[in-house]
């Protein structure tokens, strides 16, 4: 096997992107984080996060992040994918930008579990969103 190549890549998900002016909702799995889903759901649920940024500001706090790659950037649109450092896994990461508010999701591609992975990411962005005003 060659070292460069993703062991657990998969397919990309095909409900990505926007419809209806929402992101795709969470599987029932609690490998998913997203702002869009009901805020009683607290495995699915994260806050939005404040943003009055533009979307180039998000794309300078992704570059902070190890193991980043933004795969689409189209209006108030951007789609990431994120692997995990040692087995590669990959996580599809989402945002959405909306009136003040950056809405965000962010899912594993395989499991069913990631241990809080997404949400911390999620937290990790928030912060460095912030620490760019």
């Amino acid at each position: 096997m060659v070292a460069s190549r993703p062991m657990f890549s998969w397919k990309r998900p095909s409900n990505l992107g926007v419809r209806d002016g929402r992101l795709a909702p969470c599987r029932r799995t609690p490998n998913c984080v997203s702002s869009q889903a009901d805020p009683s759901d607290r495995t699915h649920y994260v806050a939005p996060i404040g943003f009055a940024g533009s979307m180039q500001a998000l794309r300078s706090a992704l570059a902070e992040l190890p193991l980043a790659t933004v795969i689409e950037a189209k209006g108030d649109y951007l789609y990431a994918e994120f692997r995990t450092p040692i087995l590669r896994f990959v996580d599809d990461v989402e945002f959405l930008k909306g009136d003040g508010v950056l809405h965000v999701r962010s899912a594993s591609r395989l499991g069913r579990r990631d241990f809080n992975a997404n949400r911390n990411r999620v937290e990790q962005l928030r912060a460095l969103i912030q620490a760019l005003r």
